[in-house]
């Protein structure tokens, strides 16, 4: 009779750790999507924040030829683009779980013009900076340059070329890390 007992527990301790792993598999199910969609929208309001930061550089660099700022800018997700010939700065998320505003509309978020567009499971959001002045990207003006996500920041040298025409102010921006 003991013995039955003893079997017994063992079965009913196996049972419930069975259980247990269920339901913290279950759970994990559950949450991880939204993990993820919250990672994704925290990545996308951290580069508008980090955009606004590289915006007002360019704004301080307005005031005077020569003038010459330096900042970083961190991506750990996205890509980040530079076209001289649109003279606009982009960030491009694809891939992101989280819906940031209605699928193929351009909202503006301050200067920023955000537009998520929907794919069949996830999203691409792309944020872009448009300038009335000439962008140049290492002193070139015909290229769109393309940086990709990296673990160290980017460090950035935006400076004021003078202008380029009458009213055009040239921005030339170089990578300096």
């Amino acid at each position: 009779m003991l013995k039955n007992k003893e079997g017994q527990v063992w079965i009913e301790t196996v049972i419930y750790t069975l259980i247990g792993l269920s339901l913290i598999a279950l759970v994990l199910a559950i949450v991880t999507p939204k993990i993820n969609e919250f990672r994704d929208r925290r990545i996308i309001e951290q580069t508008i924040d980090s955009l606004n930061i590289f915006d007002s550089k360019i704004s301080e660099v307005l005031s005077a030829p020569g003038n010459r700022r330096t900042i970083e800018f961190k991506m750990k997700k996205g890509d980040l683009y530079f076209n001289a010939n649109g003279n606009t700065i982009a960030y491009i998320l694809e891939d992101s779980r989280s819906l940031f505003s209605e699928p193929s509309k351009t909202i503006p978020v301050g200067r920023i013009n955000v537009t998520t567009t929907e794919k069949t499971k996830y999203y691409d959001v792309m944020l872009v900076l448009g300038y009335n002045h000439n962008i140049t990207f290492d002193g070139r003006d015909q290229d769109t340059i393309k940086l990709s996500s990296t673990s160290v920041p980017y460090i950035f040298s935006i400076e004021n070329k003078g202008f380029q025409n009458i009213g055009v102010v040239n921005i030339d921006i170089s990578e300096v890390s």
